[in-house]
């Protein structure tokens, strides 16, 4: 045998020694020399993010002037109709003689008792006094909280559109061909 022989036989064996070990680790792996290896990611194409309106009621209180009106102690306005009365007798009195003064008298008292008690309700109503209350009422205060995330992505050749509770950045773990949409 010549040198070129054993060169050519030394080579083949190894070629024959490699193919068998690819053909062996192609074997047991299950995939195919030409089978593309499955995507490890899909490609997040677009994120919209989903918000809500969230009312939060909250208590406001505030000091308020106030006015009111002052406790009185002739509630039936008494001394006012009597003291007009008195001074309104006293000037129909001034008026007239005979039957003439004694009517007039009458209708003097009557008249001023009538003024007296309107002259001391207007009194009364305007007897106040300012206090300061506090004041209490609700409010709501107005924010947006995020409620998900609608993501577009590519897996392969395919688009989809999926919804998750986090944003999940470019790309989204995929496990057996599936999303893995609760990793972070």
């Amino acid at each position: 045998m010549d040198k070129s022989m054993i060169t050519g036989l030394a080579i083949g064996a190894v070629v024959a020694t490699a193919g068998g070990v690819i053909a062996g680790y192609t074997a047991l792996s299950g995939k195919q020399a030409s089978e593309p290896e499955a995507p490890a990611f899909a490609e997040v194409l677009d994120v919209e993010t989903i918000k809500r309106t969230v009312q939060t009621p909250r208590e406001v209180c505030e000091d308020v002037p106030v006015t009111k009106q002052k406790p009185t102690q002739d509630p039936n306005k008494v001394t006012g109709t009597v003291a007009g009365a008195i001074l309104g007798g006293v000037l129909g009195n001034q008026v007239g003689e005979g039957t003439g003064k004694k009517l007039a008298t009458v209708a003097g008292a009557v008249a001023g008792g009538v003024a007296g008690n309107k002259v001391q309700e207007n009194m009364q109503a305007n007897n106040t006094y300012t206090t300061t209350e506090r004041q209490c009422r609700t409010v709501n205060d107005t924010s947006q909280v995020v409620d998900g995330y609608n993501v577009t992505y590519r897996l392969g050749e395919t688009e989809g559109q999926v919804r998750m509770d986090h944003d999940p950045g470019d790309r989204i773990p995929v496990e057996n061909g599936q999303l893995v949409l609760n990793a972070r």
